[in-house]
């Protein structure tokens, strides 16, 4: 039999083969095409999508509040295989409020690509595919493909007081999107 500490939170679950989290703390939100207006070049093809369009399902689990000083937040994120145009299915992407924090992620399932953006603009790319886990600094955006045909699973981890600035995504974008070119996944 074990006791708890006062303050520790009871703890969650992960079933490491589907990336899925449970437990009573557990969060869930999801993110629909309607949702995402903006992101994809092309609008005109966007605005031809069913918005109710799942996208992706996000899990989280917050053992401390939002802005807790030294606090780390867990999450899974499923993102679906599609396209919009010749653009694949993506997040929304991010900096984070508090820039100088990073982030974690590591592939569970699936195939895809993570695109990281300075300050500045310059872009690049990184494979995401079962067992790779990618470490995103702070100061960087961060944003994940699906460039496969089958949902792509990863694991997150973040520190609880990092927040999210999706404003400057939304108004500025990132430099270079992942697009189908002569069927592979081109970074243009």
């Amino acid at each position: 039999m074990s006791t708890n500490l006062p303050n520790i939170p009871a703890p969650t679950w992960v079933d490491w083969s589907s990336g899925t989290l449970s437990g009573a703390a557990i969060e869930d939100g999801q993110k629909t095409l309607g949702q995402l207006e903006g992101i994809f070049q092309d609008q005109a093809v966007w605005r031809g999508m069913d918005p109710a369009t799942v996208v992706y399902r996000v899990q989280y689990w917050r053992p401390v509040p939002d802005g807790t000083p030294g606090g780390v937040f867990w999450g899974a994120t499923v993102l679906e295989p599609g396209r919009v145009g010749d653009e694949y299915f993506m997040t929304h992407g991010h900096f984070h409020a508090l820039s100088d924090r990073a982030e974690i992620y590591a592939t569970v399932k699936g195939t895809g690509a993570l695109l990281l953006m300075d300050e500045g603009g310059t872009t690049s790319s990184q494979t995401m595919k079962p067992g790779t886990v990618h470490y995103i600094p702070g100061k960087v955006a961060h944003r994940v493909v699906n460039t496969g045909d089958e949902p792509l699973v990863f694991l997150a981890s973040w520190p609880s007081d990092a927040g999210h600035d999706y404003g400057s995504i939304k108004t500025k974008g990132f430099s270079k999107r992942m697009i189908l070119r002569d069927g592979a996944p081109c970074l243009v």
